[in-house]
């Protein structure tokens, strides 16, 4: 604990900022473990709460407002890109969507909290053109509460996180074991995932100019396109293709019950 106090007072603001930042842009960096460390070294008297909190809060914010934008000018491209590591990056999408379109604004709120959906919210925002303003409200003070949370835990707990570390280096050997044991077991269980989930990788597609002969052609009746555009992407007077159907993707579970079972259905969207 003593060396962790030493280099959060050499490197504190430094390394807090650096590690907030990196996973406020997608990075798998542990950024509340810093802030509790942080929290713990101001208890100590070696940094100032009022500082961390608000080096916190610049990264935070340098973050989700460089994801807003991004996600304004790039839209889902960016989201398949911070979705890159799962294992179905369209499903990854789509519940970070859905779970913004259920509880919107305050999505931001809580987003921080929710592994997953911290990184995703605000790209989110910006691809579903929320006002600039509107955003900055709700994720400043969804930033606020996660950085003061975390930085209080560590200032109210630190003689326990003492004895949680003194007894990690008292277990050494053991805990190097066990961690890497978890490590490799972590690994094959994705791995096992990965190919498991690999079959939904594969979607099955056609070329425009090809549907447009089969709605051209005597299949036309047994044809039904569908517009999934998510409502970010589409108001009342978009225009559709016409004769097709208009169904909001995240209520396609309820949606899908009523599309026809005897016809051809094709999906379209942004």
């Amino acid at each position: 604990m003593n060396d962790l106090l030493a280099m959060m007072a050499r490197h504190g603001y430094a390394l807090v900022f650096g590690t907030v930042l990196a996973e406020a842009v997608g990075l798998p960096v542990p950024a509340a473990l810093a802030l509790v460390a942080g929290g713990a070294a101001a208890a100590s008297g070696t940094l100032s709460a009022a500082v961390l909190l608000g080096v916190a809060m610049i990264a935070l914010l340098t973050g989700d407002i460089l994801l807003y934008v991004l996600g304004g000018y790039m839209g889902w491209g960016l989201l398949g890109a911070l979705c890159w590591l799962s294992m179905n990056p369209e499903s990854c999408i789509l519940r970070s969507a859905e779970a913004f379109y259920r509880r919107g604004k305050t999505t931001l709120l809580i987003s921080k909290f929710i592994p997953g959906v911290n990184t995703m919210a605000a790209p989110l925002a910006g691809s579903m053109k929320m006002p600039l303003l509107q955003f900055l409200r709700f994720d400043v003070a969804g930033a606020l509460v996660y950085a003061a949370a975390y930085l209080a835990l560590g200032f109210l707990f630190r003689d326990f996180l003492k004895i949680i570390v003194n007894g990690f280096v008292a277990a050494g050997h053991i805990a190097e074991g066990a961690l890497l044991l978890a490590l490799a077991a972590y690994v094959a269980y994705r791995i096992w995932q990965y190919s498991k989930q690999k079959i939904y990788r594969v979607v099955p597609r056609i070329q425009v100019r090809e549907l447009a002969k089969k709605l051209a052609s005597e299949e036309k009746d047994n044809i039904l396109v569908v517009d999934v555009r998510s409502h970010g992407y589409y108001d009342s007077e978009a225009t559709r293709i016409r004769g097709s159907l208009r169904v909001e993707p995240n209520n396609l579970a309820d949606e899908i019950k009523h599309l026809p079972k005897d016809k051809l259905i094709f999906l379209y969207c942004t």
